[in-house]
């Protein structure tokens, strides 16, 4: 083919992906990118008459989820690939027509999720090596399509009668997270239900354990449950929880991993027991012990926190040793317990929160004080943004996970003159601040964290 008789695309074009029932995808052209990418979610592989085929689901179009194009690809190989951000995943690679304009070639594709991504699709220089030329400063040199008129191709897939029937355990059905929990289930095709906590109640016996709802409503064929305990319902929580889990239903986050991560000591001394790195922490019970205590995390400055604080409330710094040892025994004269940790000057009101499903991030984030503030927690006037952590720290995060039995976790890292430190982990990790800086859909993550488990149950039965 001579250089005249090549097509010209710009560095966006729609195209089509006929094989997979695709007639209509809106593709970044990238020749900067060796490899293309397709998004794809619920991807899972199987044998037919000995050859690997894949089957995945995908969005088609851009920010709309209510739309899913069910797919089959034969498997060509498994491939790392690193990401712009640097991360390096490992995908399925089929091989399947593309149809640009009114040409129509064979390419590689990797699967993978895009949601955060502006296209559903990538094209890399290995697909158009030798088919087109790019003219980087134009767009849809091949015709332009809107995505309302792009969504005529698709049809909006109906509730699926195979689909999932997951609970959502938590106590307001009005805040951000429930909302998008919920809302990224129904798009998936599963039957999602609200369950407050405090309108739940058990039947706990031997030989018919059940969960009531309000009226008395049995809450039965539940496959999964997703808990969103606040602090103050962590005991009853935790306890319905567990009621579920007695009756078959896979728990995201079960009642034992919850309850570990709620209580501060605990969990420190989990980290502590799988080596992670933390603040130097001390714990006692009588005041004749706090110049002790003062002394075991190098003095002040120095944080104090209360095992029952959450989101940064019952958390003091003590610029000075006497001022400590004060608030120190006035905690403890009210006979509340409290930990001491060392104050990590350097990160400079800063922390990083990692979230963390089914022992991956997906997503972080940088949290800052507001001024004259050291605690970065968001509920009390910190700032968030985006960050790009590093392997050590990505690894620290996923091992704290684990080491609470979390499949979901809010991961805390502070970054200190000694290297990272997990301040906290967080078992009902909050959804918006890590969704509009990610622009990912981690509640979507969730959810197909939920499909992933119960597969590998099943597998396993």
């Amino acid at each position: 083919m001579d250089m005249s008789a090549k097509t010209i695309i710009g560095k966006e074009e729609w195209c089509g992906l006929p094989e997979l029932g695709l007639p209509a995808i809106k593709a970044r052209i990238d020749s900067g990118a060796k490899t293309s990418s397709l998004h794809a979610f619920n991807i899972h592989s199987f044998e037919e008459e000995g050859r690997k085929y894949v089957h995945f689901d995908i969005h088609p179009i851009q920010n709309n989820r209510k739309i899913i194009q069910s797919c089959r690809g034969l498997v060509v190989d498994r491939r790392d690939v690193r990401s712009s951000s640097g991360e390096k995943e490992r995908r399925h690679v089929i091989k399947t027509p593309v149809k640009i304009g009114e040409d129509v070639w064979e390419i590689e594709v990797t699967l993978t999720n895009r949601d955060a991504m502006g296209y559903r699709m990538l094209l890399g220089r290995e697909a158009m090596k030798g088919r087109v030329l790019i003219d980087p400063d134009a767009s849809f040199c091949l015709g332009t399509l809107e995505d309302r008129d792009a969504e005529k191709y698709y049809s909006v897939r109906p509730a699926d009668k195979s689909g999932l029937k997951i609970a959502l355990l938590a106590s307001n059905p009005a805040l951000y997270s429930n909302k998008r929990i919920m809302e990224a289930g129904e798009e998936r095709g599963h039957e999602m239900r609200f369950i407050n906590i405090r309108q739940s109640y058990m039947n706990i016996s031997a030989l018919s354990p059940e969960v009531h709802y309000r009226g008395g409503e049995l809450l039965e064929n539940i496959d999964a449950v997703i808990p969103r305990i606040k602090p103050s319902m962590t005991f009853y929580g935790c306890a319905v929880a567990r009621q579920f889990q007695s009756i078959g239903a896979f728990c995201l986050n079960d009642s034992t991993s919850v309850t570990s991560s709620r209580d501060k000591l605990r969990s420190l001394q989990l980290l502590s027991e799988h080596g992670i790195p933390m603040p130097t922490t001390g714990f006692a019970n009588s005041p004749v012990d706090t110049s002790e205590i003062i002394k075991m995390v190098g003095g002040a400055p120095l944080v104090i926190k209360l095992l029952e604080g959450t989101q940064g409330k019952g958390v003091v710094l003590a610029e000075t040793n006497k001022a400590a040892e004060s608030v120190i025994n006035a905690f403890k004269s009210l006979q509340a317990n409290i930990l001491v940790q060392e104050f990590i000057k350097e990160a400079q009101g800063k922390d990083i929160r990692c979230f963390v499903i089914d022992g991956k991030v997906v997503g972080s984030i940088q949290r800052e004080a507001a001024a004259g503030d050291f605690r970065a927690n968001l509920h009390l006037g910190g700032t968030a943004s985006a960050v790009k952590i590093t392997a050590e720290e990505r690894r620290i995060a996923v091992q704290a996970a684990k080491a609470m039995g979390l499949k979901v976790a809010g991961v805390d890292i502070i970054r200190s003159k000694d290297g990272p430190k997990v301040l906290e982990i967080n078992s009902s990790p909050g959804l918006e601040g890590i969704e509009d800086i990610t622009h990912k859909d981690v509640a979507g993550m969730m959810i197909e964290c939920i499909e992933r488990n119960l597969r590998r149950r099943r597998r396993a039965a």
